[in-house]
């Protein structure tokens, strides 16, 4: 990949996807919305790629030191800081102007993006469990971002179980870097402050709410309208799975790869994450 797309993190937007949700739960979909929450979804890109231009350039040092994070354009020496800055400020650019030309209530939700990753990199990361709610935060904004691009309704369902799963996808992205901080490679400042014990705990917690709160998800009678079907329950098969396979993957395989690299090489995962959508997708649309 050259340099400067590698720069951009273009592995990373599969996490966007999450603008999405509110369009595709709202179980009716137009071409303006469809459009919309694609200009949405650039923009939003956009903006992520100038916060992760912004962290890298902070990061250098402790990249340099990671057996992955060395090969990143700036930490690897293959883009200046200068023109990493340069391509940072086109791209919001980029992302502000599509966001007012797609609906202008967006630009303050980027805004807010923004300036909260900018404390974040500045400071914020470095405090355990601060950090791992910022990341959570930030898939709410996307949900956001969504719901105001396609004017459709963000229910609580989406919010909490948007919500747990990015701390838990979060948490167990923390336990790779400890395992890495067990070998020597110390990857994050904060890193010292957590431990294995401390995050399976969590992680088990978190399985827990996922799951109970999406079964309420399915047994819930408005849902169950909305959805025109008692068997919604079936795709609670999908969660459970893809819950259970990445905590495999985490605990015992103890896998190096962030949440989103594992989406995009992991089978099994990639079955229950299909399995699930093509499944809601079916109960939604499949009877109109």
């Amino acid at each position: 990949m050259h340099p400067y797309l590698k720069l951009l993190r273009p592995e990373q937007y599969i996490k966007n996807a999450f603008i999405a949700a509110p369009l595709f739960f709202s179980g009716g979909i137009t071409w303006e919305q469809m459009g919309n929450t694609c200009l949405g979804f650039i923009a939003f890109c956009a903006i992520a790629s100038s916060v992760y231009i912004f962290n890298d350039s902070r990061d250098i040092v402790e990249d340099q030191a990671h057996p992955v994070k060395k090969n990143r354009p700036l930490a690897a020496g293959d883009v200046s800081l200068s023109a990493a800055y340069q391509l940072a400020g086109i791209l919001l650019g980029i992302g502000f102007a599509l966001a007012y030309y797609c609906q202008p209530k967006i630009v303050g939700v980027l805004a807010l993006y923004l300036f909260i990753n900018i404390l974040y990199s500045i400071r914020l990361k470095q405090i355990a469990l601060v950090d791992v709610s910022i990341i959570a935060i930030g898939f709410l904004l996307r949900l956001w971002v969504g719901s105001i691009a396609s004017s459709t309704h963000l229910s609580i369902w989406i919010i909490l179980e948007t919500y747990l799963l990015a701390l838990f996808l979060a948490l167990a992205k923390r336990r790779t870097d400890f395992i890495l901080h067990l070998e020597g490679v110390t990857t994050r400042k904060n890193i010292e402050h957590y431990n294995l014990a401390f995050i399976d705990t969590c992680l088990g917690i978190l399985s827990a709410l996922i799951t109970v709160a999406y079964l309420m998800y399915c047994m819930s009678p408005d849902i169950q309208n909305q959805y025109h079907s008692d068997y919604i329950y079936i795709s609670a098969f999908f969660v459970l799975n893809g819950l259970l396979r990445y905590l495999k993957l985490a605990i015992v395989d103890q896998t190096p790869l962030a949440p989103n690299t594992l989406v995009l090489k992991d089978r099994y995962l990639q079955f229950t994450l299909l399995g699930w959508l093509l499944f809601m997708g079916l109960l939604l649309y499949g009877q109109a």
